[in-house]
Formats: C-alpha cells, structure tokens, sequence
C-alpha cells in the first residue's frame, strides 16, 4: 500500500491566542459557572472581550431576570487545575493554542478538554476506529490491521480505550500514535482492566477527555466521549457492532458533524454484525481493507483538517479575537421580552427569530445568552433554539 505525503495529515492552526496563567483560570471559572455551556461560554467572552471581564458581568446578567448563578469560586478552580498538574494533565480550552482543529469544527465544541501525553497528535489528522466490546476473533484481527496500516499511511487511530475493538485499535497503533478519549477524568481508570493501556498511552499517545481529574464516567457519560471521538477524526470506521450499541451513537455523530462513516461488513446471521451491515444499507463507505478508507478521505486530506466542515471554528475567522470585542448592543426589557414570547418548545433557528422580532441578530445572540444563563432556553446546535419547559 503506497504512503501518502504526510504534509496531507496536518492540521491547519486556529487563529487564536495564547493565554496566561490568570486568563486560563478565568476561563475555568467561567465554563464552571451555572448554566454556562459551550455556545454560552463562547458567546460571553466574545460579548465582553474576555472571561475575566464575563465573570465580572455573570451577577448582573442575572440580576435582569431575577434569578441567581453561581459563579465557580477561584479556590475550587485552582484546586483543579493543581489536580490535572498532579496527575500530569493540563487544560486546553478553545480560544488557546494546540485545541484540535477538527474538533472546534463541531456545532459546539467542549471549551475545555483535559489532555495528557503526546499532545502534538492533536495537531494531526485522525481516523476513528470503535467497534464491540464483545469481540470476535476475526474483529479483533480486522482491528489491529486497520489501525496498524493506516496509522503507518500518517493517520493518528482514536478510539474510546473499551473493550475489544478499541483496545485492539490502540494497541496496534501506540508506535505511530493514538488517542485515547475518556469519559472519566484523566486519572480515571475505566475498564479497570486496562490500567496498564492507559499508562502507555499517557505517555506514548494522547489522552483526552472533558471531565476533570477524579470524576468517575457514569452511563450518560459515555455519548459525550463518543461525540469526541467522532469529533476529533475525519471520519469513523466501525468494525463489528450489535444493532443497540453505544458503537452506532459514535457513527451516528459522525454523520451529524460531516464526518466520513466506514463500515466492515459481516456475517448476517452474527448478532456482531447487525449494526454494520445496518449502516452499510444507511449508506456508509463499504471497507474491506485500509486502502478503502484512504481512498474516501483523499479529498478531505488535501484540504486539510480546517476544511472538514463550512461550520465556523469557534474564535475563528468568522469571531472577533478575545483584544477586540463585539461592540455590545444593549437590547431593552421590551426587545427582551418579544424575543422571550417568540420562543416555544419547537426549536427554531436564531436567524428566524431575529426576523420575526425586527431585531438585528447581535441583540437577539444577547438576549439568547442572558436567557441561556437562567435555564430559560434550550440549545439544541446548528442555531437552533426552543423556550424551555421546565
């Protein structure tokens, strides 16, 4: 199989600055505040031209509806952060240096993700490879060829560290460079049988995950993991998975964020190969060897990582950098409340509801943002918003 030009698998940089000690622990501070998500975290500093100067303007935003948020207090973010220096992590947030281009293509990047080991991977073009737990002798092989042969071509192999075809993908591909995405802290060891994996990759490949040292995965923390995975690669190649698999949310996100989705066809009376063969009639790339998956994702290769999608980077080219800020349009209580009563619980796209309302769509993203920090709305990505019914 010939090696493509590596020149093809590296990421184009984020036009985004540096940031201090003191600016990244307002940021902590900031994305651990109440209600403050990801499109809020960008919209705020954005608005204000930074987080020191958004957590200085939580109180106020909040006094306007009558409601109370808890800024995240400056010795619990510090604690935090000396507890990802202890276990050798370090945070990178959006707006800062080394955040995957890939990644901040998504409707909604994490602002801030935990990151351990050989964090120049980051920086390089990725290809998921997940599958079943439940392995079977052939997937498992399948697994380590595919990871083996196209991390040899340049690509770095991600994968969730789960059993069986995960496990497989990582160990195959360690030499030449994998990412492991957690849905624990990155001390966390899950499944504990893999303590031994996760060290090596904490030194020899990537760890990354959004939850901070100490946290424990429960069950819904797993699709968020698996939105990463999906995130950080040009595409996603499923090796065995049952009809009802945490394996098919991976490749299902995939296709929501504009990624490539392979698909190893398999024995129709295998229960293992259910989900497969059902995203293969889904129209997803059939894929007997490596080469199929390089071939697919020639295009996307030479445009480079930032071409992935035409969804704008968050502090991109289409944001302002942070020593610049929006010129804040202040809207009324009356603009406020037309945007309120023009939202129900049908998402609805932000555009529309600017026009509906005669407002200029700046007003209506800062009303959004306001009624976003008192749980009022919903998020639902792509621009869309619903009134929440809680």
């Amino acid at each position: 199989m010939p090696k493509p030009d590596p020149s093809l698998f590296t990421a184009a940089p984020l036009p985004v600055s540096a940031l201090d000690d003191a600016e990244r622990l307002a940021c902590l501070r900031l994305i651990r505040s109440t209600n403050v998500g990801p499109v809020t975290f960008r919209e705020l500093i954005n608005h204000f031209g930074g987080a020191k100067e958004a957590l200085a303007a939580l109180p106020a935003l909040a006094q306007r509806r009558n409601a109370r948020i808890r800024v995240f207090p400056q010795a619990e973010a510090e604690d935090e952060l000396a507890a990802a220096r202890k276990v050798g992590a370090r945070p990178i947030f959006t707006i800062e240096p080394g955040y995957p281009a890939a990644l901040a293509a998504i409707d909604a990047p994490p602002p801030l993700l935990y990151i351990k080991g050989r964090t120049e991977l980051l920086a390089r073009a990725a290809i998921a490879i997940v599958g079943s737990r439940q392995a079977s002798a052939a997937g498992l092989k399948l697994s380590r060829t595919f990871a083996q042969d196209l991390a040899a071509a340049g690509l770095v192999i991600v994968s969730g560290l789960a059993r069986g075809i995960d496990a497989a993908a990582h160990e195959a591909s360690l030499a030449a460079g994998t990412i492991a995405v957690l849905a624990g802290g990155p001390d966390v060891v899950y499944p504990p049988e893999h303590a031994a994996l996760q060290a090596r990759i904490g030194e020899d490949g990537c760890i990354v995950t959004e939850q901070p040292p100490g946290f424990v995965p429960r069950a819904k923390d797993f699709p968020r993991r698996n939105r990463l995975i999906s995130g950080l690669s040009l595409g996603v190649l499923v090796i065995e998975a049952a009809r009802r698999s945490g394996t098919l949310v991976t490749a299902r996100f995939a296709g929501e964020q504009g990624r490539e989705v392979f698909a190893v066809p398999g024995h129709p009376l295998d229960p293992r190969a259910e989900g497969t063969n059902q995203l293969l009639k889904s129209g997803a790339t059939l894929t007997t060897e490596p080469g199929d998956v390089l071939e697919a994702l020639a295009p996307q290769l030479r445009r480079g990582v930032a071409g992935l999608t035409d969804a704008p980077t968050p502090f991109g080219n289409s944001s302002p950098p942070l020593s610049e800020p929006t010129p804040r349009p202040e809207p009324g209580d009356a603009e406020r409340e037309r945007v309120l009563s023009l939202l129900g619980p049908h998402p609805v796209d932000i555009d529309e509801v600017a026009r509906a309302a005669s407002l200029d769509v700046r007003e209506v993203r800062v009303v959004l943002m306001e009624l976003d920090l008192v749980g009022a709305i919903v998020r639902h990505g792509h621009q869309l918003v619903s009134r929440s019914i809680a």
